[in-house]
């Protein structure tokens, strides 16, 4: 899984991952939609050599982002925006893309966690828990993104199970997918803390 950060770069192999920074605060759900198609239309721009502008990005009825044109590309894509940084996931299988801010100083929501995990961030100082949480939190968001459901498919029912170079797998045994990622931390152009997360069903 490659880790790019600039809409220029295209990717050498999928899945592959943009983070992009921005200096664009929305202010509302549009706002922040309009901001992911348009940093996504330059990433796929250099991607599959289409002009920006012949570039469609639609919804399905659960609201996953899909490329409407150019078809037949076979192409998964994720998008997310959050605390000045625009993430776009692009893969051949169903993928799932998200970033969440560190919150320091604020007890992490343990209850929404797999209790496998809350284990694990009670073991920890309470100072590295946010960073921990945000982690989980992400992993967690791209997996049901890549699955398409949302929380409806709850979060405390499946596990992150982190492994070495910053890679987790996913342990949900509702699921007929296994769910493989990859985690970055980052500074935003504020220097907060920001864990971003990439998942793609095997």
């Amino acid at each position: 899984m490659l880790w790019l950060t600039s809409t220029d770069t295209r990717a050498s192999m999928l899945p592959a991952a943009w983070l992009i920074p921005t200096s664009e605060r929305p202010a509302n759900l549009a706002e922040r939609a309009r901001l992911r198609r348009n940093v996504a239309g330059l990433v796929l721009d250099h991607q599959l050599g289409q002009p920006h502008a012949a570039i469609e990005i639609g919804h399905d009825k659960r609201g996953r982002p899909h490329l409407v044109h150019p078809a037949g590309h076979g192409l998964h894509l994720s998008l997310a925006t959050r605390s000045g940084m625009v993430a776009v996931g692009l893969a051949e299988r169903p993928i799932g893309i998200d970033v969440e801010r560190v919150e320091q100083g604020t007890e992490p929501p343990l209850a929404v966690l797999h209790p496998s995990e809350r284990d694990i961030l009670l073991a920890l100082p309470a100072a590295e828990r946010p960073l921990a949480f945000a982690q989980l939190w992400s992993a967690k968001e791209a997996y049901v993104k890549a699955l398409g459901t949302g929380f409806a498919h709850a979060p405390e029912r499946f596990c992150v199970r982190f492994l070495a170079e910053g890679f987790f797998t996913i342990e949900d045994a509702g699921a007929p997918s296994i769910g493989i990622g990859a985690a970055r931390l980052m500074k935003n152009g504020d220097q907060e803390d920001l864990a971003a997360a990439i998942v793609v069903l095997a």
